[in-house]
């Protein structure tokens, strides 16, 4: 089973959170898929049990190349539904903008009709991994906590 783990990252900090996030996929059990919005394939989405997407926050919402890949996959939406989905971010500021950009990704996934989750109670409890600059220990463990619930999640659901 495959779980896609997507990221668009400009200094790096959000791609180490995403390696983070793939090694709770891994271990579950599950096969993480690494990609960038540079090298994602429509047919790493529609073979994924679940997708967890990662992105800067840019004035509050994801960055463009992370919405770009939602908007040029629109095609295959309709093969995406009921799989799971979630989300996490980094922010250069506490207060800057890491929930309202969680839930621009979570719009896109519900629009996908895929079953968005945040992180489990084991980690924050909340929309989703958020980290300002490069993730912390803390940061990387609930990473990769969220990264093992959505492999859970995908396996029951299989």
């Amino acid at each position: 089973m495959q779980v896609l783990v997507l990221y668009y990252s400009r200094t790096g900090n959000t791609k180490k959170l995403a390696e983070a996030v793939a090694e709770g996929v891994v271990s579950r059990g599950a096969e993480a898929v690494l990609r960038s919005t540079e090298e994602v394939s429509k047919e790493d989405f529609v073979n994924a049990a679940g997708i967890i997407a990662g992105s800067p926050v840019y004035f509050g919402v994801m960055a463009a190349d992370l919405k770009r890949v939602f908007d040029d996959f629109v095609g295959v939406r309709k093969k995406m539904e009921n799989k799971v989905g979630a989300a996490f971010t980094t922010a250069g500021y506490p207060q800057g903008g890491n929930e309202t950009t969680l839930f621009s990704i979570f719009q896109c996934m519900m629009i996908y009709g895929m079953l968005v989750v945040g992180d489990p109670m084991s980690a924050t409890g909340h929309y989703g991994v958020s980290c300002v600059g490069a993730p912390d220990e803390t940061g990387s463990t609930n990473a990769a906590k969220l990264g093992a619930r959505v492999a859970e999640l995908c396996k029951r659901l299989a």
